[in-house]
């Protein structure tokens, strides 16, 4: 069992497979994009498996993965077969922005994924396409719909809080549970990638949004879904879903902190606020598997007790670090 310094059991893995996205969302990414990695920088498939390898040896049973847009990356569907085959992976799962999935969905769920978080920010086409830059809500809407019919358990939406934006949808975000079994995730927004200047003005608190769906509704607290992470659940009687919150700036959630990130040109991350990185694309390299492992095994060492949002600025875009 792989534990940090302070007791945290670590076997959750977020791993970026790519720095690029076929969106444009506003508080991620600048209208003109970013600097984007060489292909020399992003880890290839062989320097993955080889890290994955080395973290299940550890004790990492549960992957996720993310962008970017993870579904744009070639090859995909080989290398999640091989991952899901790897000794000890017990759990895949992938957050995409919907937009290739309904034409992905069957070839993922056969290739090992189990689980699916859907990014979808608004219910409205003309406000996707202001925010995301392009008109591709309707391909979304139906990812989700597939997304139920092919069995992936659970399926996730998450909506990004924003004042101003679309603080109006709430209760119709909530209504999708309703007669579908999905789990709708509200986050509020952080201080990472575009909005890490301007964050507080479009910071919606969750418990605002909590109560916004009280005075609508008799609501309950929940378990969750399987995978529910740091979100804390509710549903409503009668509702097939939940719905619930991811907490970071108004009740972080970093004792219960199971999880390391690999960012796409192979820096392994032990908190989503911190600077502190381990290089394992050199390692990986070397095809030194017990390098590696020794490499993670420092780095959760250092893993922080909690982060410091408010007193540290994160060199790096979400797309980057792994969304």
């Amino acid at each position: 069992m792989l534990k940090d310094n302070f007791g945290r059991k670590i076997n959750y893995l977020r791993i970026s497979l790519i720095d690029r996205c076929n969106l444009r969302c506003k508080y991620c990414m600048p209208p003109n994009g970013v600097d984007l990695y060489g292909h020399d920088k992003i880890l290839t498939y062989e320097e993955l498996l080889l890290i994955i390898k080395a973290s299940a040896q550890l004790g990492i049973n549960s992957i996720r993965l993310t962008g970017g847009e993870p579904l744009i990356r070639r090859g995909l569907i080989p290398f999640i077969k091989t991952v899901s085959n790897i000794d000890g992976i017990e759990d895949i799962a992938i957050t995409t922005n919907g937009v290739l999935l309904e034409g992905m969905a069957d070839d993922l769920k056969r290739a090992g994924v189990k689980r699916v978080n859907i990014s979808l920010d608004t219910l409205k086409r003309d406000k996707f396409q202001k925010i995301t830059g392009k008109d591709d809500f309707d391909k979304v809407f139906r990812a989700i719909n597939k997304s139920i019919q092919v069995g992936f358990n659970p399926v996730k939406i998450n909506v990004v809080l924003l004042k101003g934006f679309n603080e109006d949808e709430i209760l119709d975000f909530v209504k999708l549970t309703k007669d579908k079994p999905l789990h709708v995730r509200f986050i509020e927004i952080m201080p990472l990638g575009e909005s890490k200047n301007s964050w507080t003005a479009g910071y919606i608190p969750w418990t605002d949004a909590l109560e916004l769906v009280k005075r609508e509704f008799e609501v309950r607290e929940s378990f969750g879904p399987k995978g529910s992470g740091p979100a804390k659940y509710y549903t409503i009687p009668d509702f097939i879903g939940t719905f619930g919150f991811i907490t970071p700036v108004g009740e972080h959630f970093c004792g219960q902190c199971n999880r390391i990130r690999l960012t796409s040109d192979g820096f392994l991350k032990t908190c989503l606020f911190g600077n502190n990185e381990v290089n394992l694309k050199e390692l990986s390299k070397t095809g030194d598997i017990e390098k590696i492992k020794k490499a993670i095994v420092k780095g959760i060492n250092e893993k922080p007790e909690k982060h410091q949002i408010s007193n540290h600025e994160v060199s790096r875009f979400m797309s980057q670090i792994g969304g």
